[in-house]
């Protein structure tokens, strides 16, 4: 009888262990503990009232990693409520002025805010130089808040790392990251990020033409952020500017349709498509749903419209 007692206690534990264990994975796929804050999703450099210009972080253990910055970004990760201090990791897709306005003020606003420990950032070249430029143009201030504020010095801090090529950009205990070429021309190289951690993987489009490169590197990805526009937006859109023409070919050579954007996803096999660096950025006639219709003429995932300090 006890040894009985004792089997059927045992099976009973290994039981209720199993159950918790299953309630454990069926809580964290609905609640995932690495989580994505779109920061900004409008598409363009032209500062806006509806929606600032491109920037996301992904929070992995409590650590953010930022990806691209757009005008505002440090104030819109305040208003996300992640203290600045606790910056560690940038990643710069290419370099577009609304995807690079802010990465100098960043690192440096952070460290106003009480930064004291290493930022490594990634991105193609000239990472290196708009660094060591931005701290030498602003010399002054960082040198005067050193003697008369006590502040760790600044520039030691900062770590970059140029990438001229896709594949594996760095691994720590939270979260494996690669990178891929996609198609921005002329601006080149152009990078596309994805991140995997312990219970989902993102990625990050960065600004693309349809990419073969990027379906490889988001197959099977829980989310993909892909960047979209509206073509008949985009008429009105360059109708404001002097260089109509020339804008919207540029536009059209170097973006993805919303359409071409499920596309992308449907091949990828993603979860998860969120359309974001909408183009045009703030333009009341295009609703919400007729960014989704098109999502979906291709994609049966679920779609999401990116709107500012949305966590997905």
């Amino acid at each position: 009888m006890p040894m009985n007692m004792d089997r059927r206690a045992f099976l009973a534990g290994v039981a209720a262990l199993a159950g918790a264990t299953w309630l454990q994975r069926r809580s964290e796929a609905h609640n995932p503990k690495t989580r994505l804050i779109l920061l900004g999703t409008g598409g363009g450099p032209r500062p806006r009232k509806v929606s600032s210009a491109s920037a996301q972080v992904i929070v992995a253990s409590d650590t953010p990693y930022v990806v691209d910055c757009g005008n505002g970004v440090a104030r819109q990760l305040v208003l996300a409520g992640l203290p600045l201090p606790k910056l560690r990791h940038v990643f710069i897709t290419h370099h577009h002025s609304d995807h690079n306005a802010d990465y100098g003020n960043l690192i440096w606003l952070a460290w106003t805010a009480g930064l004291r420990t290493r930022v490594d950032t990634w991105g193609p070249p000239p990472l290196e130089k708009m660094t060591k430029l931005f701290f030498e143009m602003n010399a002054y201030d960082i040198n005067t808040r050193i003697a008369d504020e006590g502040r760790t010095p600044l520039v030691p801090l900062v770590h970059v790392h140029e990438l001229s090529q896709g594949g594996l950009v760095m691994q720590d205990e939270n979260v494996k990251v690669t990178a891929a070429l996609v198609h921005h021309p002329p601006v080149v190289p152009s990078f596309g990020y994805r991140f995997d951690a312990s219970d989902r993987s993102i990625v990050i489009s960065g600004d693309t033409a349809p990419s073969d490169n990027l379906i490889k590197l988001a197959q099977g990805a829980d989310v993909l952020v892909h960047d979209a526009l509206y073509v008949p937006g985009v008429d009105r859109l360059v109708a404001r500017v002097p260089n109509a023409a020339a804008l919207k070919q540029s536009i059209m050579s170097h973006h993805t349709t919303a359409e071409d954007a499920g596309r992308v996803a449907q091949a990828a096999g993603v979860k998860i498509l969120v359309l974001s660096h909408l183009v045009p950025p703030d333009d009341p006639s295009i609703t919400e749903q007729m960014w989704i219709d098109a999502a979906r003429v291709h994609f049966r995932g679920q779609v999401i419209v990116g709107k500012d300090l949305l966590e997905i």
